[in-house]
């Protein structure tokens, strides 16, 4: 590739805006030419560790001065209802990559329900193709508007389709417990609910209430002949800075194996360079998954051999939103799907 490729970011100062400049930074094909942020301008933005200043960047500016023609795509690491008042002004004059929840969702009525009813282009909802990579990877191709899944999501979607879309496992009954890392809260998020001087915290919430449910269930019920496919969600918040484990309990079809599972898992990973199935006995935990754009699975016996346990480990700020966004991009752009991730 002879020209670099323009890109922008806007909601930069977030932990996902500085993630995605960490990994657009080492991407040889990549030039950014604009950061914005809300809240901050007129210096340079710190990475995520605030050990390292981008002096080699655009200073920030107010991400509503931000000009469409001057870039080939920007990247929106904003807030939900947030980001659909600028695809609204950059829709067909940019291509558009939106890692808040605006465009994910097929109908609106089912977003106004979980996000509100300020959303400036309803109408746009049909555009934007879902980037799950490794299940969408032929819609991302050529793509102009991308919706990154949320991190609940991805970590959930990712075992469960394809055991859906081949018939290995029931629908009715699957139960999801998922542990992530407080950094999924955003920088708003009050540490004080997880430390206090004694001892650190953990806890559920919104359980079965969650607004990532929505998104979970309209991507099973596309592979699942679009019939309903019913679960349980139960997400936790851990002191963790960053890291997300979704455990999955499922009930196998008659006549399935746990190796028809085992053997799925591993055709997988040949075919997705960010999917890797630990069938030893190296240990599945947020270390092994995070700074990392990686995928983990690991499967566990239950008591009774129709049911199994599935555990699904991701980088809630990097598979889970910022490198998932420039995995999506290398697909759009058709060149090497692993640059600037591995």
């Amino acid at each position: 590739m002879n020209n670099k490729i323009r890109v922008a970011v806007l909601g930069s100062t977030g932990y996902v805006g500085m993630e995605l400049v960490k990994i657009l930074s080492n991407h040889p094909y990549v030039e950014i030419n604009f950061l914005g942020s809300e809240t901050i301008y007129g210096r340079y933005l710190n990475n995520i560790d605030n050990t390292e200043e981008y002096n080699q960047f655009p200073l920030l500016k107010p991400n509503d001065s931000f000009n469409a023609d001057d870039s080939d795509y920007v990247f929106l690491a904003l807030p939900h209802a947030v980001s659909n008042k600028y695809v609204k002004n950059f829709f067909k004059k940019i291509n558009i990559i939106d890692l808040s929840a605006d465009f994910r969702l097929d109908n609106f009525d089912i977003y106004k329900k979980n996000y509100g009813d300020e959303h400036d282009c309803k109408e746009h909802l049909k555009n934007f193709i879902y980037g799950l990579a490794e299940i969408n990877r032929e819609k991302i191709i050529g793509s102009k508007n991308i919706a990154v899944p949320g991190c609940y999501p991805t970590s959930i979607l990712l075992p469960l389709i394809p055991l859906i879309k081949n018939k290995l496992i029931n629908t009715e009954n699957i139960i999801i417990d998922s542990k992530s890392g407080y950094s999924g809260a955003g920088k708003k998020f009050d540490f004080n609910k997880l430390k206090s001087k004694n001892d650190y915290n953990f806890y559920n919430y919104n359980t079965n209430n969650h607004r990532h449910i929505t998104e979970i269930k309209q991507e099973l019920n596309k592979h699942n002949s679009g019939n309903e496919v019913k679960f349980s969600f139960n997400p936790h918040i851990l002191p963790n800075f960053r890291g997300m484990i979704s455990t999955i309990y499922c009930d196998l079809n008659n006549g399935i194996q746990k190796t028809d599972i085992i053997n799925l898992f591993q055709n997988l990973q040949k075919i997705n360079p960010f999917i890797k199935y630990i069938d030893n006995d190296e240990m599945l935990d947020f270390f092994s998954i995070q700074n990392s754009n990686y995928c983990k699975i690991k499967t566990f016996d239950h008591y009774s051999e129709d049911k199994l346990i599935i555990v699904s480990a991701i980088d809630n700020l990097i598979k889970g939103a910022a490198g998932q966004a420039v995995q999506c991009f290398n697909i759009a752009e058709n060149i090497e799907e692993t640059l600037s991730l591995v």
